[in-house]
């Protein structure tokens, strides 16, 4: 019976452990994601401007865009998009929380996965983070569909953006399982 026990206190810290894994994921994702719509946000910018036109020019924005730290993209989208301070207070918390989740997360935090309480804490801050993270990318969305149907873009600036959209979900699509994103 001992041993049963112990089966099944193994098992239910490995299932949290699995949960509490998840939400790492879950939480470097939409870190991702609000990185992402940050390109997009300077991308749109660049074309609003005039500054870059063919689906070429679009490419390599894109690709020097997709190498800059979420730290620079926040600097950059500040520079030519005008935020609320509430949206500033996010970006910029939600910058500091995901550098910490990337970064220094299991190295900080390592004796609280022994334990169910201290793995609980660490899985609802996680949940806070994916949150907040997944609002203001949404709101970013928002801001950038807005922006396009204001725009009106031109044909062949919105020919070049939807063709990024392709490229950028093709070289998703063939990245296999251990490439990095």
């Amino acid at each position: 019976m001992h041993n049963t026990d112990f089966q099944n206190d193994f098992m239910l810290d490995s299932e949290h452990s699995k949960e509490l894994f998840a939400y790492y994921g879950l939480a470097v994702y939409y870190g991702q994601a609000l990185e992402q719509q940050l390109v997009n946000l300077i991308l749109l910018t660049k074309m609003s401007q005039g500054k870059v036109v063919t689906e070429e020019e679009l490419e390599e924005l894109y690709e020097r865009k997709m190498s800059s730290s979420l730290g620079q993209l926040i600097h950059e989208a500040r520079h030519h998009f005008t935020f609320s301070e509430e949206e500033i207070s996010s970006l910029n918390e939600l910058w500091q929380q995901r550098n910490r989740i990337v970064h220094h997360y299991f190295k900080e935090r390592i004796h609280e996965t022994f334990s169910p309480e201290g793995r609980t804490r660490m899985i609802k801050e996680l949940q806070d983070f994916k949150e907040r993270a997944q609002e203001l990318e949404l709101v970013l969305q928002q801001y950038i569909g807005a922006w396009m149907a204001a725009l009106g873009l031109k044909d062949e600036s919105a020919a070049a953006w939807v063709a990024l959209e392709r490229m950028h979900a093709a070289r998703f699509q063939e990245r296999g399982p251990d490439e990095e994103l």
